[in-house]
């Protein structure tokens, strides 16, 4: 299978889902469980996107200074700063650390 057979392959399928979502009545998707399911996953894929940005280059895991600067936001978080503190300190921490070259 080529690239372009896998691309073409993604997309038929996407386009297959995205139909089915029309399909299905408006009454299935109202209850409790669909939409404890809908706000988890997208939690989970939101998860998983930061930690194979932070802790991965390539096919390599890495710890370097995205690692403390996600920890930093992290806390900054848990005391309710605002979020333009929150990206702004995670970024000076991160920036600072490659600066001092503690972190790669």
């Amino acid at each position: 299978m080529t690239l372009w057979t896998a691309t073409l392959l993604a997309a038929v399928i996407c386009l297959a889902l995205k139909a089915v979502g029309y399909v299905i009545p408006a009454r299935a998707l109202e209850g409790p469980r669909p939409s404890r399911i809908a706000d988890l996953l997208t939690v989970a894929l939101l998860g998983a996107l930061v930690a194979v940005q932070t802790f991965s280059i390539g096919q390599e895991i890495i710890v370097d200074a995205r690692v403390t600067a996600l920890l930093v936001a992290a806390g900054l978080l848990m005391l309710r700063a605002p979020f333009l503190v929150v990206v702004a300190a995670a970024a000076i921490v991160a920036a600072l650390l490659r600066l001092w070259g503690l972190a790669a």
